[in-house]
This record gives structure tokens, sequence and C-alpha cells, in this order.
């Protein structure tokens, strides 16, 4: 193995020692390197300086103490599907891929809870559970591992009714900056003892520790399932439909907007035939009897507002297709401009102001496509208050990457001031660093840096994510 390009970025004492534990574990070969060093986002690659390919908690531990010795940066790896370079290695070092602890450990079907490693990703401990009656509901787009999403604060279309990996996760185990194993929560369904250390992490990004295993939440399967789709004369009052429904307390649970373009682009993606109009997608559940009062009830809600074309989806397979196309925008959309890197935002804010920040955001849209077009087609998990654009940008192009940023200045700051938040469920990462202080203020910021400082007080924990930099 070629260690001489590697010494000269990294101590060479830290490689000796990661070598000799690791062996073919350890590399510093480009490709692996480029591989993770990359992520779905607008950013460009930033790779580590070596990949080390973890295999349980005590190696984990034993790399971030040796790191640490040597004040090196890690980088948390887990399916690499992030949307806001949370895996890029901005002040280059170690990157740890997660992807080998992939154990389901233990599913307690009568406490409906289960403890996996950080590499099991949500289809596969779905599919684990297939016939105990129980599901895990977390559903971002990407197949992502439960690490990562506990690390993002992740959600999906399922959160309006299940909730996001905050309410979801119960305990983990967190290896810390100098190497401590740290055992956070347990599987009691509530508890007062002491400072919550489970919530602390889950969002923290991988800047306060590493997660290697995880206790979750299970749901019960529900007994009816029914999805629909509808569409609308204008987004405005899809958006009322979907208002209304929140506050009449339909249990909905899913409830997810797509303006025409989008749906344009998931017809070209996905094969599929929809109405090339604004359109809700419906998914209720619960027993025959309230999955029919629900759904009968949301037809009117819709009817009032223009809604036509109820469109239902019954058989699983049909259901299954509906929501991989939904799954399938981000890459639908990129089908829309070959060749283009994706910005995509994921603002959220309260219900009452979903309608007038997603209107001035529609103006904004038609504001930035001169002198040329960028599309931007808008898709959300509208029932809880979170919508993205997508903005499709020439990575090549300045004047487009320019306006795509300033847009993005100003929707954040749009939700920020309507008591909103700039990230709904994507996390901060490298390219949302500046709006937490408008968001939080700088008291909590200064707690933010404390805490950092106490748990990892030289700074190799993904640094240059969360936090803004210092003035």
């Amino acid at each position: 193995m070629d260690t001489q390009h590697h010494s000269r970025n990294l101590p060479q004492g830290l490689v000796d020692e990661l070598t000799v534990r690791f062996g073919s574990r350890f590399s510093v070969a480009e490709a692996v390197r480029l591989h993770h060093g990359k992520d779905e986002s607008s950013h460009p690659p930033m790779p580590p300086d070596a990949v080390v390919f973890a295999e349980s908690t005590e190696e984990v531990a034993a790399t971030l103490m040796c790191c640490n010795a040597y004040r090196t940066p890690v980088i948390a790896y887990g399916t690499g599907t992030s949307l806001e370079g949370h895996i890029l290695a901005v002040q280059g070092g170690v990157c740890i891929d997660l992807s080998a602890l992939n154990n389901v450990v233990a599913v307690r079907a009568e406490d409906m809870d289960a403890t996996v490693q950080c590499g099991v990703t949500r289809k596969k401990l779905n599919e684990w559970l297939n016939g105990t009656g129980l599901f895990f509901p977390i559903d971002p787009g990407a197949d992502a591992s439960l690490g990562g999403m506990a690390a993002t604060r992740a959600s999906g279309t399922n959160a309006v009714r299940y909730g996001t990996m905050r309410e979801n996760v119960l305990g983990m185990t967190v290896v810390l900056a100098d190497g401590r194993i740290l055992k956070t929560g347990g599987r009691a369904r509530k508890s007062s003892a002491g400072y919550d250390l489970t919530r602390l992490m889950v969002g923290s990004e991988g800047t306060l520790g590493l997660i290697t295993e995880l206790t979750v939440r299970l749901h019960p399967l529900p007994e009816a399932i029914a999805s629909a789709v509808c569409t609308f004369p204008s987004i405005v009052a899809a958006v009322n439909t979907v208002i209304q429904t929140i506050q009449v307390g339909v249990p909905v649970a899913r409830m997810e907007l797509l303006d025409a373009l989008a749906i344009s682009a998931l017809n070209r993606y996905s094969k599929t035939s929809l109405r090339e109009e604004p359109t809700l997608f419906f998914e209720f559940h619960g027993s025959p009897a309230s999955v029919q009062e629900q759904t009968t009830l949301v037809a009117d809600i819709a009817k009032t507002h223009g809604g036509k074309d109820f469109d239902w989806a019954t058989r699983p397979e049909d259901r299954s297709r509906l929501w991989q196309a939904r799954h399938d925008a981000l890459w639908a959309a990129l089908g829309l401009k070959p060749g283009a890197r994706a910005l995509s935002t994921d603002v959220c804010v309260p219900i009452s102001r979903l309608a007038e920040c997603i209107a001035e955001t529609i103006a904004d849209i038609a504001a930035i496509n001169l002198p040329s077009p960028i599309p931007s087609p808008i898709v959300g998990h509208v029932g809880d208050g979170n919508f993205h654009v997508v903005l499709l940008i020439d990575p090549n192009n300045p004047d487009e990457i320019t306006r795509a940023h300033d847009f993005a200045t100003r929707l954040a700051h749009r939700a920020i001031s309507m008591d909103g938040t700039s990230t709904g469920e994507h996390g901060i990462g490298l390219g949302k660093r500046d709006y937490l202080i408008p968001e939080h203020g700088v008291v909590a910021i200064d707690v933010m840096r404390a805490i950092k400082q106490a748990l990892d007080p030289n700074n190799i924990l993904n640094p240059g994510k969360i936090l803004p930099s210092p003035k």
C-alpha cells in the first residue's frame, strides 16, 4: 500500500498505527477517498486523506482514540446520501466507513422496539420485521442508514403521523471524540433521569460523537391502508386543502405536495401517467372504518378547493409504486436538466403560514429565471409544514450558482421570519451554518459551542459543520 502520498497529509505515526491495526481495511486509494468525499448535495467533492472500514464499536473507539491523540479530523460515513455536505472532509482527515456495522441486534415485538447497528438501512430493518406485524415508519427518500438518519434528525413522508427520528430513537451507543463509549437512554418509553443525552446526539451530525448502535421505536402495521392522488387548479388550492385537513384533526399518515413541474419529472423518470398539475398524494392508516371516514372527509375538503380526479390506490403494489415514485423525486428532477447538480432546500413553517410561504416562494422562483431558466420543482411533506424547492444548477455556470444560492438564502430567511426553520429534515451540514444565528440567536449558538468544546475539545469530529464560523 502506498502511504507516501498519504503521509504528506496525515501524521506518519497515525498512518502507521492505523495500518497496523486495520491492514487492508485502512485505505488511501484515490478512488476510495473520492467515493467517501461526495454526497448528493450541490457541494463539490472534498475527499478525506484516508478511509477506515470499521466493523465494531470497539474499532470505531480505537480509531477515534488514535485520531484524537494526533489532532486529526474524523468524519463518519454511512450511505453517502446527505443533501447538505455532512460527509465532506473540509479539513481532510480520516473517514470512518460504518456500513459494515449492519446487524439487527434484537427485535422485541412485545415492547415494539428494536436495537440495530448504525449501518442498518431503513429498508433492511423493515425487511427484517416482515411477519412481525410491526414496521419502522421513518422514510427519507434514500435508503439511508439509521445511524445517519439519527445524526441528521431525518424524517420523510410519514412524519406527519409518526414523527421524526427525534421521537423514534429511545437510546444509543455513541463513541466520543477521545474514544470513550457512551450509552444514552434506554428502552423505557419515558424517563426523568438526568440530561437527555439521546436527544442531544440526535441531529448532532457527527460533531459530538459517532453513533454506532441505536434502539428505535416500532409501530403496528395498520389494519387498513388507502392511498390517493388528487390534482388542483393551483398550488395555493392544494396547500389550503392541507391546512384544512390538519386543522379539522384528520390523522392522515402522509400528505405530499408536488407542483406541475415535479409531476412532469416523475412521469418521465418513473413512467407514471399522472396529470401534470399541482397534486397532493395522500395516505390513510387505521381500521377499515376509520380509513373510510378519513378518506370521505378529505375528499370533501379537497372538492371545496377545486380538487378533482381523486384516484385511489388500495392494492399494495399500486401504493408501493406511487410512493416509490414520490421517493424518486430528486432523481426525477435531475432528469429535467442532464448534467445539473441539485441544490435542495427544505424549509418548514407553522401550518398556518404554509400557503403564504409557498406563494411568496413561487413568486421568487419566477424572479430567478432571468436571464436563463433554472428548473425549480417544488415537492414537500406539507402535512407538517415542510417543503422543498429543488434548484437544478449548472455546476460550471457561476451566474446560476449565485442566483440559486441567493434564492436559497432568501427562502431560509423567509421561513425563519414566519417562526419556521431553515431546515426541516436535511440538517445544517456545510451550507446552512449562516442561518443558525438568525434562527436561534447568539446565546443559543454560544451554548452549542460550549457543548462542542466540552465533548470535543480538539475539534476533530466533523469540523466545519453545523456551527457558524467565528467572526
